[in-house]
């Protein structure tokens, strides 16, 4: 008796360890890319557009946007800041023929792959207030 309950506790784990390996579904990996790109994701066009104005000073940018990627200065002395992000998204999608318990069925994978830019260039005047700003996106 004490060997079935063994078996069947073991049975149990090994069911449970197997399910754990099963691919996840289109909507539940979108949900989980959607909950990654939100976390330490502060580059985005629409808080350009919401929150940088012009007269505004660094210090304020920085609390918006976070340090630049790179720091330069015009043929005035007057300092430049470039922001880029790129970022790639994946997608794969299984369909699989008939599953056994955990014997192996017939999956065929497509992967689809997004690379998205994002350029932001914010120009300062000389007491380093915001006086321009432009910002690029690409997809491909």
């Amino acid at each position: 008796m004490n060997q079935f309950i063994s078996t069947i506790a073991i049975t149990s784990l090994i069911t449970v360890g197997l399910a754990g390996c099963y691919p996840t579904s289109l909507a539940e990996q979108q949900k989980d890319m959607n909950a990654a790109k939100g976390e330490g994701d502060n580059l985005s066009i629409g808080k350009v557009q919401k929150e940088i104005k012009v007269g505004m000073s660094s210090a304020d940018v920085v609390g918006v946007l976070g340090s630049p990627n790179m720091v330069t200065t015009d043929d005035k002395r007057r300092e430049v800041w470039v922001y880029d992000k790129v970022s790639t998204e994946g997608m794969v999608s299984t369909s699989s023929g008939a599953r056994f318990f955990w014997l192996p069925a017939d999956n065929k994978a497509a992967v689809s792959r997004t690379q998205k830019t994002l350029t932001i260039v914010i120009k300062f005047d000389e007491k380093g207030m915001v006086r321009d700003f432009a910002y690029n996106t690409s997809k491909f």
